[in-house]
Protein backbone atom coordinates (compact mmCIF):
# COMPACT_ATOMS: atom_id res chain seq x y z
CA UNK A 1 0.00 0.00 0.00
CA UNK A 2 1.41 2.96 -1.13
CA UNK A 3 1.18 6.14 1.85
CA UNK A 4 -0.64 9.31 0.38
CA UNK A 5 2.05 12.27 0.25
CA UNK A 6 2.32 14.49 2.80
CA UNK A 7 2.04 18.51 2.44
CA UNK A 8 3.21 20.68 5.65
CA UNK A 9 -0.07 23.04 5.56
CA UNK A 10 -0.97 25.42 8.05
CA UNK A 11 -4.29 24.26 7.48
CA UNK A 12 -3.47 20.14 8.15
CA UNK A 13 -2.35 21.25 12.07
CA UNK A 14 1.55 20.71 10.82
CA UNK A 15 3.88 23.38 11.78
CA UNK A 16 3.85 26.68 9.64
CA UNK A 17 6.47 26.95 6.53
CA UNK A 18 9.66 29.06 7.52
CA UNK A 19 11.00 31.14 5.04
CA UNK A 20 13.24 28.40 2.98
CA UNK A 21 10.38 26.34 2.87
CA UNK A 22 10.80 24.15 5.87
CA UNK A 23 8.30 23.98 8.97
CA UNK A 24 9.02 26.37 11.63
CA UNK A 25 10.23 24.15 14.40
CA UNK A 26 13.30 23.93 16.73
CA UNK A 27 15.57 21.98 15.53
CA UNK A 28 14.78 22.02 12.03
CA UNK A 29 15.37 18.01 12.19
CA UNK A 30 12.86 15.64 10.54
CA UNK A 31 11.97 12.50 11.46
CA UNK A 32 12.16 10.26 8.25
CA UNK A 33 11.71 11.55 4.19
CA UNK A 34 8.94 10.75 2.57
CA UNK A 35 8.65 11.07 -1.42
CA UNK A 36 11.76 13.57 -0.84
CA UNK A 37 9.68 15.77 1.55
CA UNK A 38 10.54 16.17 5.82
CA UNK A 39 8.26 14.36 8.00
CA UNK A 40 8.70 16.09 11.69
CA UNK A 41 6.10 13.39 13.38
CA UNK A 42 4.52 10.26 12.91
CA UNK A 43 1.24 10.14 10.98
CA UNK A 44 -1.88 9.36 13.68
CA UNK A 45 -2.89 6.70 11.08
CA UNK A 46 0.47 4.47 10.93
CA UNK A 47 0.00 1.07 12.21
CA UNK A 48 2.84 -0.88 13.74
CA UNK A 49 2.68 -4.44 14.11
CA UNK A 50 3.25 -5.80 17.80
CA UNK A 51 5.87 -8.41 16.27
CA UNK A 52 7.45 -5.82 13.59
CA UNK A 53 9.87 -4.84 16.18
CA UNK A 54 11.38 -8.10 17.71
CA UNK A 55 14.81 -9.06 17.99
CA UNK A 56 15.98 -12.46 18.79
CA UNK A 57 19.33 -12.87 20.62
CA UNK A 58 19.25 -16.90 21.74
CA UNK A 59 17.52 -19.76 19.65
CA UNK A 60 17.04 -22.49 21.24
CA UNK A 61 15.76 -25.95 19.47
CA UNK A 62 14.51 -27.37 22.47
CA UNK A 63 14.25 -27.86 26.07
CA UNK A 64 16.72 -29.86 26.63
CA UNK A 65 19.36 -27.64 24.57
CA UNK A 66 17.86 -24.11 26.61
CA UNK A 67 18.90 -26.12 30.18
CA UNK A 68 22.00 -26.81 28.46
CA UNK A 69 22.59 -23.26 27.21
CA UNK A 70 22.08 -22.04 31.15
CA UNK A 71 24.17 -25.06 32.51
CA UNK A 72 27.28 -24.13 30.69
CA UNK A 73 26.74 -19.99 30.04
CA UNK A 74 27.25 -20.07 33.90
CA UNK A 75 29.63 -22.77 34.13
CA UNK A 76 27.52 -25.07 36.24
CA UNK A 77 28.86 -28.34 37.06
CA UNK A 78 26.93 -30.71 35.05
CA UNK A 79 26.86 -33.73 37.43
CA UNK A 80 26.12 -31.15 40.34
CA UNK A 81 23.36 -28.69 39.14
CA UNK A 82 21.82 -26.23 41.17
CA UNK A 83 18.45 -26.64 40.32
CA UNK A 84 17.16 -23.37 42.36
CA UNK A 85 19.05 -21.13 40.05
CA UNK A 86 18.56 -23.59 37.13
CA UNK A 87 15.09 -23.62 37.35
CA UNK A 88 14.38 -19.89 38.31
CA UNK A 89 16.39 -19.05 34.52
CA UNK A 90 14.24 -21.38 32.82
CA UNK A 91 11.00 -20.69 34.53
CA UNK A 92 11.57 -16.88 33.36
CA UNK A 93 12.86 -18.19 29.73
CA UNK A 94 9.12 -20.24 29.23
CA UNK A 95 7.34 -17.19 30.98
CA UNK A 96 8.47 -15.09 28.49
CA UNK A 97 7.39 -17.69 25.62
CA UNK A 98 4.44 -18.34 26.98
CA UNK A 99 3.37 -14.65 25.93
CA UNK A 100 4.29 -14.46 22.92
CA UNK A 101 3.75 -18.17 21.50
CA UNK A 102 1.83 -20.58 23.26
CA UNK A 103 2.65 -23.66 21.04
CA UNK A 104 5.84 -23.51 21.36
CA UNK A 105 5.55 -23.10 25.14
CA UNK A 106 3.92 -26.46 25.50
CA UNK A 107 7.17 -28.17 25.17
CA UNK A 108 9.50 -25.80 27.27
CA UNK A 109 6.22 -26.41 30.25
CA UNK A 110 6.49 -29.93 30.55
CA UNK A 111 10.72 -29.81 31.39
CA UNK A 112 9.90 -27.32 33.44
CA UNK A 113 7.75 -29.64 35.29
CA UNK A 114 10.14 -32.34 35.26
CA UNK A 115 12.57 -29.62 36.99
CA UNK A 116 10.00 -28.58 39.51
CA UNK A 117 9.65 -31.95 40.31
CA UNK A 118 13.41 -32.97 40.62
CA UNK A 119 13.45 -30.13 42.54
CA UNK A 120 10.76 -31.25 45.22
CA UNK A 121 12.34 -34.22 45.68
CA UNK A 122 15.89 -32.97 46.61
CA UNK A 123 14.00 -31.50 49.36
CA UNK A 124 12.59 -35.22 51.26
CA UNK A 125 14.97 -37.23 52.43
CA UNK A 126 16.94 -39.67 49.89
CA UNK A 127 15.84 -42.62 49.35
CA UNK A 128 18.30 -45.42 48.91
CA UNK A 129 18.27 -47.73 46.19
CA UNK A 130 18.23 -51.44 46.70
CA UNK A 131 21.71 -53.11 46.82
CA UNK A 132 23.62 -49.63 46.55
CA UNK A 133 24.79 -47.67 49.88
CA UNK A 134 24.43 -44.54 48.44
CA UNK A 135 20.98 -42.60 47.84
CA UNK A 136 19.53 -42.10 44.19
CA UNK A 137 20.14 -38.47 43.22
CA UNK A 138 17.23 -37.50 41.55
CA UNK A 139 18.86 -35.40 38.86
CA UNK A 140 20.70 -38.51 37.35
CA UNK A 141 18.30 -38.99 35.23
CA UNK A 142 18.29 -35.70 33.85
CA UNK A 143 22.14 -35.32 33.89
CA UNK A 144 22.51 -38.55 31.87
CA UNK A 145 19.92 -36.73 29.00
CA UNK A 146 21.63 -33.49 28.99
CA UNK A 147 25.48 -35.30 28.22
CA UNK A 148 23.78 -37.69 25.19
CA UNK A 149 22.67 -34.49 23.95
CA UNK A 150 25.17 -32.37 24.16
CA UNK A 151 27.55 -35.33 22.58
CA UNK A 152 24.62 -35.68 20.15
CA UNK A 153 24.83 -31.70 19.37
CA UNK A 154 29.05 -31.31 19.15
CA UNK A 155 28.83 -34.24 16.99
CA UNK A 156 26.14 -32.63 14.98
CA UNK A 157 28.31 -29.24 14.88
CA UNK A 158 31.49 -31.29 13.56
CA UNK A 159 29.04 -32.35 10.79
CA UNK A 160 28.04 -29.05 9.60
CA UNK A 161 31.88 -27.72 9.52
CA UNK A 162 32.16 -30.08 7.38
CA UNK A 163 32.28 -28.55 3.59
CA UNK A 164 28.84 -29.50 1.56
CA UNK A 165 28.30 -30.03 -1.98
CA UNK A 166 25.93 -26.80 -2.83
CA UNK A 167 26.65 -24.70 0.12
CA UNK A 168 30.60 -24.61 0.96
CA UNK A 169 31.45 -25.60 -2.49
CA UNK A 170 29.65 -26.44 -6.48
CA UNK A 171 31.09 -28.84 -8.18
CA UNK A 172 32.93 -27.44 -11.47
CA UNK A 173 31.48 -27.82 -15.17
CA UNK A 174 32.96 -27.38 -18.21
CA UNK A 175 31.66 -28.11 -20.85
CA UNK A 176 34.19 -28.87 -24.43
CA UNK A 177 32.39 -28.47 -27.82
CA UNK A 178 33.16 -32.27 -29.24
CA UNK A 179 33.31 -32.43 -33.24
CA UNK A 180 31.18 -35.33 -34.08
CA UNK A 181 32.20 -38.81 -35.76
CA UNK A 182 31.57 -38.41 -39.54
CA UNK A 183 29.28 -41.22 -39.89
CA UNK A 184 29.79 -42.51 -43.81
CA UNK A 185 26.71 -43.62 -45.62
CA UNK A 186 26.61 -47.20 -46.65
CA UNK A 187 27.35 -48.61 -50.08
CA UNK A 188 24.78 -49.25 -52.26
CA UNK A 189 25.26 -52.74 -54.01
CA UNK A 190 24.85 -50.75 -57.56
CA UNK A 191 28.49 -48.57 -56.77
CA UNK A 192 29.77 -52.17 -55.69
CA UNK A 193 29.23 -53.12 -59.05
CA UNK A 194 30.68 -50.29 -61.10
CA UNK A 195 33.04 -50.60 -58.87
CA UNK A 196 33.78 -53.70 -59.57
CA UNK A 197 33.08 -53.80 -63.07
CA UNK A 198 35.91 -51.05 -63.06
CA UNK A 199 38.63 -52.62 -61.80
CA UNK A 200 37.54 -55.75 -64.08
CA UNK A 201 37.78 -53.24 -67.17
CA UNK A 202 41.19 -52.53 -65.78
CA UNK A 203 42.77 -56.18 -64.95
CA UNK A 204 41.87 -57.10 -68.97
CA UNK A 205 43.98 -54.54 -70.36
CA UNK A 206 47.02 -55.53 -68.30
CA UNK A 207 46.13 -59.20 -68.15
CA UNK A 208 48.32 -62.70 -69.68
CA UNK A 209 47.40 -65.20 -71.22
CA UNK A 210 48.48 -68.06 -69.71
CA UNK A 211 46.63 -71.19 -68.95
CA UNK A 212 47.79 -72.79 -65.38
CA UNK A 213 45.87 -74.99 -63.19
CA UNK A 214 45.57 -73.39 -59.62
CA UNK A 215 44.07 -74.25 -56.67
CA UNK A 216 42.74 -70.91 -54.81
CA UNK A 217 41.64 -70.94 -51.64
CA UNK A 218 39.34 -67.91 -49.98
CA UNK A 219 39.99 -68.22 -46.92
CA UNK A 220 44.31 -67.87 -47.33
CA UNK A 221 43.24 -64.26 -50.16
CA UNK A 222 40.88 -63.34 -46.53
CA UNK A 223 43.67 -63.86 -44.68
CA UNK A 224 45.84 -61.50 -47.37
CA UNK A 225 43.20 -58.84 -46.94
CA UNK A 226 43.18 -58.65 -43.42
CA UNK A 227 46.95 -58.31 -43.25
CA UNK A 228 46.64 -55.44 -45.53
CA UNK A 229 44.14 -53.83 -43.85
CA UNK A 230 46.23 -54.35 -40.25
CA UNK A 231 47.53 -50.99 -39.06
CA UNK A 232 45.66 -48.75 -41.60
CA UNK A 233 42.60 -46.79 -40.81
CA UNK A 234 41.28 -47.12 -45.03
CA UNK A 235 42.42 -48.75 -47.66
CA UNK A 236 41.28 -47.42 -51.28
CA UNK A 237 39.01 -50.67 -52.51
CA UNK A 238 41.03 -51.03 -55.54
CA UNK A 239 44.28 -51.54 -53.98
CA UNK A 240 43.24 -54.93 -52.27
CA UNK A 241 43.58 -56.42 -56.03
CA UNK A 242 46.28 -57.50 -58.10
CA UNK A 243 45.05 -56.68 -61.48
CA UNK A 244 48.63 -58.72 -63.10
CA UNK A 245 47.62 -62.21 -61.34
CA UNK A 246 44.67 -62.26 -63.77
CA UNK A 247 40.75 -63.10 -63.46
CA UNK A 248 41.05 -65.35 -61.45
CA UNK A 249 42.67 -63.98 -58.27
CA UNK A 250 40.67 -60.93 -58.78
CA UNK A 251 37.46 -63.00 -58.40
CA UNK A 252 38.72 -64.71 -54.95
CA UNK A 253 39.52 -61.46 -53.69
CA UNK A 254 36.32 -59.99 -54.27
CA UNK A 255 34.62 -63.29 -52.58
CA UNK A 256 37.39 -63.27 -49.82
CA UNK A 257 36.08 -59.21 -49.42
CA UNK A 258 32.42 -60.20 -49.32
CA UNK A 259 32.69 -63.17 -46.82
CA UNK A 260 34.61 -60.90 -44.33
CA UNK A 261 32.19 -58.20 -44.79
CA UNK A 262 29.89 -61.01 -44.47
CA UNK A 263 31.52 -61.94 -40.82
CA UNK A 264 31.55 -58.23 -39.58
CA UNK A 265 35.34 -58.18 -39.73
CA UNK A 266 35.84 -55.81 -42.33
CA UNK A 267 33.60 -52.42 -42.91
CA UNK A 268 33.22 -50.95 -46.84
CA UNK A 269 32.32 -47.36 -46.68
CA UNK A 270 32.21 -44.40 -48.94
CA UNK A 271 31.87 -40.51 -47.79
CA UNK A 272 29.24 -39.81 -50.75
CA UNK A 273 27.84 -41.19 -53.90
CA UNK A 274 30.23 -41.50 -56.28
CA UNK A 275 33.07 -41.24 -53.84
CA UNK A 276 35.79 -43.38 -53.77
CA UNK A 277 35.06 -46.93 -51.80
CA UNK A 278 37.14 -47.52 -48.70
CA UNK A 279 37.54 -50.58 -46.50
CA UNK A 280 38.66 -50.84 -43.32
CA UNK A 281 38.82 -53.58 -40.06
CA UNK A 282 35.75 -53.39 -38.38
CA UNK A 283 37.59 -53.77 -34.77
CA UNK A 284 40.02 -50.60 -35.62
CA UNK A 285 39.13 -47.51 -33.36
CA UNK A 286 38.52 -44.24 -35.25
Amino acid sequence: MVAPRLAATADDGAPPASGDGLPQVVDQVALARLYGEPLFALPQDLYIPPDALEVFLEAFEGPLDLLLYLIRKQNFNILDIPMLDVTRQYLGYVEEIRSRNLELAAEYLLMAAMLIEIKSRMLLPPKKQEGSAEPEDPRAELVRRLLEYEQIKLAAMRLNQVPQYGRDFLRAQVTIEQSLQPRFPDVSLTDLQEAWRDILKRAKLVQHHKITREELSVREYMSHVLKALQGRRFVEFEELFQPEKGGTVLVVTFIALLELAKETLIEITQAEAFAPIYVRLAYTPV
